[in-house]
């Protein structure tokens, strides 16, 4: 079952005040799911979402859940663009400026499109893991090197550019797997430790 606005649901009469105490639990302020249900990456995209009052753009992690991205952490926060930052725990919010064609529709929910989600989480500490979450996107997607490069361009000097276009270069839409990829960067660090000895 999707996560639902505990208010909206108990106006229309779907559940009262003791089941949503009793039979549901709250992932956000009046936003339930059934006790005991294990979210997904994607639910808790739509969990925060509906907290934002159907007003945010799914973005970073959550926007990479809903366009399908599998082996992501259940565990890590929801991410939300928006302009106004009012904390609250599990969700964590950004606030930057998109462009028209940075944000779609992904399951009926506004995200930033998979150029510009693979954009931000290329960037973040940590190469391996941006890989990572580079090659998942792109497996789920029909997303191209090239597409993200081209959302870089629109955005020289951003903090972490140089780290993403790194991962740019690495990354492979073939991947099946996080090891899989942790694979292949191995072999090309030891490929490039094999070259810097041959040339002593």
């Amino acid at each position: 079952m999707l996560p639902f606005i505990g208010s909206e649901a108990s106006a229309a009469g779907v559940v009262n005040r003791y089941q949503l105490a009793t039979e549901y639990e709250a992932v956000y302020r009046n936003v339930y799911v059934p006790r005991g249900q294990l979210l997904s990456a994607a639910d808790r995209a739509v969990a925060a979402w509906l907290w934002s009052g159907r007003r945010a753009t799914a973005a970073g992690l959550s926007a990479a859940a809903l366009h399908g991205t599998l082996w992501l952490d259940t565990n890590l926060p929801a991410e939300l663009n928006q302009a106004h930052r009012h904390k609250t725990n599990g969700i964590l919010l950004h606030s930057d400026k998109l462009a028209d064609d940075e944000v779609c529709s992904a399951n009926g929910i506004p995200a930033t499109t998979p150029a510009r989600t693979a954009y931000d989480l290329g960037r973040r500490r940590g190469l391996t893991t941006a890989v990572i979450r580079l090659d998942a996107l792109m497996q789920a997607t029909n997303l191209k090197p090239t597409d993200v490069e081209a959302i870089a361009k629109c955005h020289r000097g951003a903090r972490g550019i140089v780290q993403l276009r790194e991962a740019i270069d690495l990354s492979d839409g073939g991947a099946e797997s996080p090891q899989e990829t942790r694979t292949r960067l191995i072999k090309v660090v030891l490929r490039g430790f094999g070259c810097s000895v041959a040339r002593r």
